[in-house]
């Protein structure tokens, strides 16, 4: 029963990780592509229609508004986090991470920003003839270069549509946040997004990717490519976030909601893409982020940020997990470290499980032999060999579910650190030691995965396998090749909670086969005196 909890365990680790890793993701240079390739009259998007209702519903039309930046550039900001552009249609053509873990592959900085695609701070207007105007007429800028690296600094923006006067005030701050005032003149309809996402990540690990709205009730919806066929409402929101892997630019307000509309991008290549829209009034205020995912920065600004990182199915795990990881991380100030020693924890708690169940694996090893005999026996009357089975185990104190406990409780932990690890922006450009300079990425010299593959080999060799059926045994047996495999191009830090657990497993097998040594002892003592 154990092993086979085992095989199913690592089984479906290995078919999540075909999954997440082997399945067709949107080639984002090809989509770029097709957008730059459009004509400029079918290069664009529609106002959203207002409704009648509290929150209107958007529906592209034939009449479209420019994606892809042609204009020039009205002001360049720059904070202690980033290098920001402003262009002339008054939206974050460009965010450049100044810090120099945020490099792409080629070693250039990271730019957050798609440079074909809908931006943050677009507006659209539902009046066909203002939206087309707001799509060919230049904003003004106050300032060309703007310096917050130190204290905040304030970019007004202005344009003119049609005799009526538009304004953005941005105020960015020197760790990265901004807060936006938009004012439109009484009675004119419009929408403000905070642009498509993100689109750094070019991994086809299985990780959120889309549209993260949070209600005023703390309730969390995800939006991810292909969920969104029409327009979805959200009447009361207070976040909004376009998010990959690693990164996101979000609105939010500190309290109050707002109203959000999710509707497909529409864009060519990138069509099912989910973008979305707050409604704005007459005087709207938000506070505003383009960067990565950091916890203590989102906690520092408002907690209800915390929920745009997301860890899928197991956030429940995932977020406190993470939360006693940084704690530790803050200690030994090394993430590595904190990755061992947090292994090293969740090991001790589950320790007095693990202990009953490998106990009662070893009792069951060892009464094996009697089974197989039970077997021969009674195996053309299953009820009976069942009853005298459950004497034998009774006899011996023996629990064929005894193991099953422990092991099913790694199931969930298991994945939830691998949501963690997978996604914490803090192990980007963390290193640990030696070779290890990133544990967001593959150990270069895959060093890592062949120890996790032979620690994983001693680990199988010593523990008690009661195992008869030969297709289940071959299977086991090669475990340990198909997982050092499939954890070549996993993130070293993953690789390295996998690795030290299989240490500490081993060391644990050690101590627990030299218990059960002795319990033996006692056992035939005690049956000696008798």
């Amino acid at each position: 029963m154990n092993k086979r909890l085992l095989i199913a365990l690592v089984l479906s680790f290995v078919v999540l990780s075909i999954y997440g890793y082997m399945m067709p993701k949107q080639n984002l240079e090809s989509n770029q592509t097709n957008v730059a390739s459009q004509k400029v009259e079918n290069n664009a998007k529609s106002a959203p229609t207002v409704a009648q209702s509290s929150v209107a519903t958007p529906k592209p039309t034939e009449n479209r508004a420019p994606v892809a930046t042609k204009g020039s550039i009205l002001a360049q900001v720059e904070t202690a986090k980033y290098s920001l552009k402003i262009d002339n249609l008054g939206r974050i053509s460009s965010t450049v991470l100044k810090e120099s873990k945020y490099k792409q592959d080629d070693g250039k900085p990271i730019d957050v920003i798609a440079q074909n695609s809908i931006k943050p701070l677009e507006l659209r207007f539902n009046d066909a003839k203002l939206n087309s105007l707001a799509f060919s007429t230049d904003y003004k800028a106050s300032s060309a270069q703007l310096d917050a690296t130190k204290e905040a600094k304030s970019l007004e923006l202005t344009q003119t549509l049609d005799g009526k006067e538009i304004k953005k005030t941005i105020k960015f701050y020197p760790d990265g946040h901004y807060t936006l005032k938009v004012e439109v003149p009484k009675g004119i309809e419009y929408f403000i997004t905070p642009g498509l996402r993100p689109m750094v990540d070019k991994s086809r690990y299985l990780v959120v990717r889309g549209v993260i709205i949070r209600d005023a009730d703390g309730i969390v919806k995800t939006y991810e490519s292909g969920d969104v066929k029409e327009g979805v409402t959200h009447k009361s929101a207070s976040v909004v976030a376009a998010v990959d892997r690693y990164y996101t630019t979000l609105l939010y307000k500190k309290s109050g909601t707002f109203p959000v509309v999710v509707t497909p991008a529409g864009v060519t290549g990138l069509e099912e893409e989910p973008l979305a829209f707050i409604q704005g009034s007459e005087s709207s205020e938000f506070e505003g982020y383009v960067g990565p995912k950091e916890w203590k920065l989102f906690s520092s600004l408002d907690k209800k940020l915390e929920s745009v990182i997301e860890f899928g199915w197991f956030t429940f795990l995932s977020k406190p997990f993470f939360k006693v990881m940084l704690a530790i991380y803050n200690f030994v100030g090394n993430w590595g470290w904190a990755i061992v020693l947090f292994t090293i924890l969740v090991k001790i708690i589950l320790f007095p499980l693990s202990y009953k169940g490998l106990m009662s694996m070893q009792k069951l090893k060892d009464l094996a032999p009697k089974m197989k005999e039970l077997k021969e026996k009674y195996g053309s009357d299953p009820a009976k060999m069942n009853q005298q089975m459950m004497q034998l185990y009774k006899k011996h104190g023996a629990n064929p579910m005894g193991g099953c406990l422990p092991m099913l409780l790694q199931i969930p932990i298991f994945f939830a650190l691998y949501r963690v690890l997978l996604n914490a922006d803090e192990l980007q450009g963390a290193p640990w030691i030696g070779w290890i300079t990133d544990l967001s990425r593959q150990d270069p010299y895959f060093i890592l995965p062949i120890l996790m593959g032979v620690t994983m080999y001693i680990q199988q060799k010593i523990t008690p396998n009661t195992m008869t059926d030969p297709t289940q045994q071959k299977i086991f047996q090669w475990l340990p090749v198909i997982m050092t495999f499939f954890f070549l191009t996993f993130p070293a830090g993953l690789v390295l909670y996998w690795l030290v657990n299989n240490i500490l497993t081993i060391a644990q097998q050690y101590y627990i086969n030299h218990a059960y040594e002795r319990y033996k002892q006692n056992i035939k003592e005690k049956a000696s005196k008798s």
